[in-house]
């Protein structure tokens, strides 16, 4: 089973060991960096270990665009030891249900480097589409949750 804890005392430690394979190194940022901007900016950030039972096997980040005002799947990774088990999209399913329960959210944009095609290719497949914009070198990417009238 798949669930998102919060990074805290207890686990900080090893959700920073926490690192993908050498070839997607340029795709996102470490734990560590992630963990920083968390800090920096509490009042916006929200930062899970991904757990498979008692396991962490990746961290996903979730945050409020105060400049844009909306929600994102700021940080995301799965450990290079632990990837093509399922966990990504599992992860990804519970971070965009949080925003939904916790703030009641209607999309949720994401950024994507080019070139990213395991990235683009998982948020393409539960619904994010290009918003057509590229920004500080991400192809941004939305996922509308529901609708008006809907």
């Amino acid at each position: 089973m798949v669930e998102l804890r919060p990074v805290d005392k207890n686990n900080i430690d090893y959700v920073l060991t926490l690192e993908v394979h050498e070839y997607q190194k340029s795709y996102v940022s470490t734990v560590a960096e992630s963990l920083a901007q968390a800090y920096v900016y509490n009042d916006n950030a929200y930062p899970f270990a991904v757990y498979s039972g008692d396991e962490i096997v990746g961290f996903i980040m979730m945050g409020y665009y105060e400049v844009k005002q909306y929600y994102t799947l700021w940080k995301f990774l799965i450990d290079k030891d632990h990837q093509r088990r399922g966990y990504g999209r599992k992860a990804l399913a519970l971070g965009i249900k949080f925003l939904k329960d916790r703030f009641d959210v209607d999309s949720v944009y994401t950024g994507v480097v080019p070139g990213n095609a395991v990235a683009n290719r998982l948020y393409r497949s539960v619904g994010f589409v290009p918003t057509g914009l590229i920004e500080l070198g991400m192809e941004e990417m939305r996922l509308v949750l529901s609708q008006e009238g809907q």
